[in-house]
């Protein structure tokens, strides 16, 4: 176990951070309900206008409680510009969310903004990290600020319905952390995604069905941010099986859907409901109906990822994806076809 960061520290990490991301959403309530109102139209799935803006929480608790308990664990002292550099990219890329949140952005402006932040987060990895190190080593940074703008944006586009992100995001950060206690992940790595898992949990009970909260997009791409850099850390670690099953959910819905907008000649950067948990409301699924599947999944592909980590072989990793991927093929198909009901 990481030296300072025991099993108690770690859990509380996750109570100080759901706390104050609860306690920030209920002293902001009333700003909030004047932020930014996602209303209803043809491609949502909620029905009567709602609040969003719940993501600036999410975000103050995590950046506040990870920065705090690093520096008091002595972690940063000496080598902070990391910490300062992601806060940075954070705040860049939560700033692009609130302008997203107030009035739609055109494409071009918002992809040099978020490109801007996924390049500061990559520069703080460590330059002897390889996480493609079949590549040559000019192309692994080009392959990965592709992949990781795609994975910000894959994050935004799947929060679409109440409680989808926190199934997504709190399994992931979990895991990580659980990983990192017992592994070889930087301190740093560790701390942030506890906070962020606490943080999720923390806004979840305001973003229960019925919704009476939402991330809005001041939450959905910073959030997408520190996972992505929380996978390549792991990735680069040693995990790249672990990075690939944790959000493996994610991955396979947008990329598909993408895809096939992109067939159809649609734009695919416009509002839709053509992910196949938007198209599993439209074929009876309730919203916990939907939840439930995606989050018992991620679990599945949770246990999975540890096993990766816990028993390291080649056998290992082939069961694991391909169990992760029936497991994911499965809820694509249960979501097309929708509800067998009595």
């Amino acid at each position: 176990m990481q030296d300072s960061l025991t099993a108690f520290v770690a859990l509380a990490i996750v109570l100080a951070a759901a706390v104050f991301s609860a306690a920030l959403i209920v002293a902001l309530g009333p700003w909030l309900a004047h932020y930014a109102e996602a209303k209803p139209n043809a491609r949502s799935s909620h029905k009567i206008p709602t609040p969003q803006g719940g993501g600036i929480a999410v975000i103050g608790a995590t950046l506040f409680i990870s920065g705090g308990v690093l520096f008091f664990l002595g972690k940063v002292s000496g080598n902070a510009w990391p910490l300062v550099v992601i806060l940075a990219a954070v705040l860049l890329i939560a700033a692009v969310g609130v302008m997203a949140d107030k009035r739609p952005i055109a494409p071009a402006p918002r992809l040099v903004l978020q490109t801007f932040a996924v390049a500061a987060v990559l520069a703080t990895l460590p330059p002897e990290l390889r996480i493609l190190p079949v590549l040559p080593l000019w192309a692994e940074p080009i392959l990965l600020l592709i992949g990781t703008l795609w994975f910000v944006n894959l994050v935004n586009f799947m929060d679409g319905i109440d409680w989808l992100t926190v199934a997504e995001a709190v399994p992931i950060a979990a895991t990580i952390g659980v990983i990192g206690l017992f592994g070889t992940l930087p301190p740093f790595a560790i701390v942030v995604s506890l906070a962020l898992c606490g943080a999720m949990i923390g806004f979840a009970f305001f973003n229960r069905p019925v919704a009476m909260l939402f991330l809005g997009d001041v939450g959905s791409l910073p959030i997408g941010l520190l996972l992505g850099w929380l996978l390549l850390v792991l990735a680069g670690n040693g995990g790249h099986v672990a990075a690939i099953l944790l959000p493996l959910y994610y991955l396979v819905d947008s990329t598909i859907t993408l895809l096939r907008r992109a067939f159809n000649r649609e734009l695919i950067w416009q509002a839709h409901r053509s992910h196949f948990y938007q198209r599993a409301t439209d074929r009876g699924f309730t919203v916990i109906e939907i939840v439930s599947r995606v989050f018992i999944v991620n679990v599945a592909l949770a246990a999975l990822a540890l096993a990766t980590i816990a028993l390291p072989s080649r056998t290992t990793d082939i069961a694991a994806l391909s169990a992760g991927a029936a497991l994911v093929v499965w809820i694509l198909v249960v979501f097309s076809r929708g509800p067998s009901r009595a």
